[in-house]
Parts: structure tokens; C-alpha cells; sequence
């Protein structure tokens, strides 16, 4: 396992509630990355947390979820060049959608079938390739797959 007080951009999480997850609809913002696309709770490091509070802090500021650290179950672990990202899963449990506060991040939130986020075409495609290898079975890092 690799280092979690190592330098990452960010870290992301794949947040069921029951059978479905719960994603965002990321702003049209001018100048954003993936406007509009759907995408997973998370963002970028704050200070020297480690990648498990970065998902948690965000989570909780993009949907006033509280999610216990122990609750995460490391995915994957994606380099791209210097970038490097963490994801995570959590069940807060079927109805845990009615706790949602949505933050002032993104044009919304939804709830949908794993299978609907990985075959829509406005899904971040990397984040569909992560979930649907972790749906596979598999866990691991982008410069070092898993067998």
C-alpha cells in the first residue's frame, strides 16, 4: 500500500447509499474541468491530510454527510503524471440520501444505479472505468494494476 501521507491532488468517494450512488452534477463553471459531468463526492487536498480526510471533508461539504473514516474501504489509487488521486467507497445505507444537505459545490446531486453512472455518456470516463473495475472485483493503482 502506498504512502497516505505522501504528496495526491485529491481523492474522491464512491458513495452507495444501498444499491444506489450518490453523485454530483458538477458546475458549468467557465475554466472548470468536466463541466457538467456527473462525478463523485471529493476534491482536493487541504494542508497535509491524508486522502481518507480529504474524501471526508469534501463529502461533508459538498453534502453535509458525516461519514466515519472507518465506513471507507480503499479502491484505487490513480497516477496520472505528477497527479495522483485516491477513491474510496462507503454505504451510508439505503435512505442515508435523506440526510443530504447539498452544499454550495456543484449544479446538484442524484441518485442512480452504479450500471446508469457507467454507461452515461456525461459520467467523468475515468471515474466509469474506476467503478466499473471496482464493481469487477478489483482494487489496486493505475501504475501498478491490480492481477
Amino acid at each position: 500500500m502506498h504512502d497516505p501521507h505522501g504528496p495526491f491532488l485529491g481523492a474522491k468517494l464512491i458513495l452507495f447509499a444501498g444499491p444506489q450512488l450518490i453523485v454530483l452534477r458538477r458546475d458549468f463553471k467557465p475554466g472548470l474541468v468536466w463541466p457538467g459531468y456527473l462525478d463523485f463526492p471529493g476534491g482536493g487536498r487541504e494542508g497535509d491530510e491524508t486522502p481518507a480526510h480529504c474524501a471526508l471533508r469534501e463529502t461533508r461539504e459538498e453534502l453535509g454527510l458525516e461519514i466515519p473514516e472507518t465506513a471507507l474501504r480503499f479502491v484505487y489509487r490513480r497516477v496520472n503524471g505528477p497527479k495522483i488521486s485516491w477513491f474510496y467507497t462507503a454505504d451510508i445505507g439505503v435512505g442515508g440520501e435523506r440526510d443530504v444537505v447539498f452544499g454550495d459545490e456543484g449544479a446538484g446531486w442524484l441518485l442512480m444505479s452504479p450500471r446508469a453512472f457507467i454507461d452515461a455518456p456525461d459520467a467523468i470516463p475515468h471515474f466509469r472505468d474506476i467503478l466499473r473495475q471496482y464493481l469487477d472485483g478489483g482494487a489496486g493503482d493505475s501504475s501498478h494494476p491490480a492481477a
